[in-house]
Parts: C-alpha cells; structure tokens; sequence
C-alpha cells in the first residue's frame, strides 16, 4: 500500500533523514520507533508532505506522492493524527470531527459522528465543548476521531499516547486494537514499545535519521540488547 523509498529530508541545510525506505501493506500495522531527535516525525512529515524531501519516493497505492502539497496527500487517502493532537481550539468537538468529514472511497460503512462517539464515548459527552476545554487526552482521542473520519485508507499516528494517563492510553490502545482488527492499515509512533509489539506486525528502528533495524516484532521482542542500544534512554 504505502512505499517508501530513499527518502532525504533537510532543514535548511540540516539534513535529517538519510535514505529511509519503509513499507505498509494492505490491513498492516507497522511501528516506527526511536528515541527522541531521531527523526521519526520527519519521517511522517515527509510521507504527508508536510517537509517535502529532497530525494527519495513516495508510493502510494502506486501513485506518487513525494513532491505533492500536504492536502492532496491527505486526499489520497492518508489520515496523520499529528504529535501535539492540534485540535481545532475554537471549535467544538462536533464541528472538529465535521469538519474534514469524507468519504471519497466510497466505503461501504464509513466512519461517521456515531461510529467515533462509540469509539471514544467520552467525546460524545463534551460534543458541544470547544477544543481548547478537553483535557489532554481527549484531544488525543479528538484527533484521531477526526482522522478516522475521512475515512483514510491508511492511519498515520505521530506519537499515540505521550503524556497521557494510564488510563487514556489503555482507550486509545483499545481503539488502535479494534481498528488493526477491522483490517485498518496504520503506521504509529510511540514510545510504548511493548503494547506496541503486541499490536504490530513489523517494526522499524531509527537512528539519527537512518533505519537502524526492520523485522517482525516477534523478533525485536527476544533482542534486549538491541533494544537497550537503539531505544534506551
């Protein structure tokens, strides 16, 4: 489904990715890991267009992507549930989740206000309160509802569960569980490695914007050496 392919990505003169190459198949959950600075969100940045790479491709459903503006990215069938949640402030949570509602791909149950209020019950609460009265975690639970409701065919998420409860995030991992279940394909970045091995099939590991490790997570989970060199703080 998604392919990426030597992707180099700089700030002004920084460059901050160095040939990464990444793949997501159809119904696929894959995890892309690191610890902080080492370019994950870059990564994500560069697939959606955000930071347009110097050189490197994109394939989308075999479409190219790599050099398009970040909304025909998204009208491609890309939903990114961005770090930092960026909920609309001066919205309510109704007029969040309306308000990049669609359905160009014709599914044949998409998702709808009722569909992500029975995900996330607690939105449905505050469906009249403004983006700027929700606590952390449901504006966690906000973004990703107004990501699912373009119906993507492909879920990006830019830190799942940082800085949330233990609660909220046993929610969103329940969410996550149900949505790779019904067949949804997703590419997550956390930092809960664990629940995360358990959720994805194959892995990725970054270091200083190289891919330092890919595999199936059933073999990162046997490999603490590695784990301790490449994700320990």
């Amino acid at each position: 489904m998604l392919e990426v392919t030597g992707l180099e990505t700089f700030y002004g003169a920084s460059q901050a990715l160095f040939g990464v190459s990444l793949t997501v198949g159809e119904g696929e959950v894959v995890a892309l890991l690191g610890r902080n600075g080492m370019g994950k969100t870059t990564t994500v940045a560069s697939i959606m267009g955000l930071v347009p790479p110097r050189a490197g491709g994109v394939r989308f459903l075999g479409r190219e992507l790599a050099g398009l503006p970040s909304h025909a990215v998204a009208r491609a069938g890309l939903g990114l549930v961005p770090e930092g949640r960026q909920a609309f402030p001066n919205l309510t949570v109704r007029e969040n989740l309306v308000a990049t509602a669609a359905n160009r791909f014709a599914a044949a149950a998409p998702w709808t206000l009722e569909r992500v209020y029975a995900l996330f019950p607690s939105l449905a609460e505050r469906s009249g309160n403004l983006g700027l009265h929700l606590s952390g975690g449901e504006q966690q639970m906000l973004a990703i509802g107004r990501a699912l409701m373009t119906n993507p065919l492909l879920l990006i998420l830019d830190e799942a569960t940082e800085g949330l409860a233990p609660r909220i995030r046993e929610a969103i991992w329940a969410a996550l569980r149900l949505l790779a279940g019904s067949g949804q394909s997703i590419l997550v970045i956390d930092k809960n490695v664990d629940v995360l091995m358990d959720l994805a099939a194959r892995a990725l590991i970054l270091e200083k914007g190289r891919v330092a490790w890919a595999g199936r997570s059933a073999e990162l989970q046997g490999q603490e050496a590695l784990r301790h060199r490449l994700l320990g703080v």
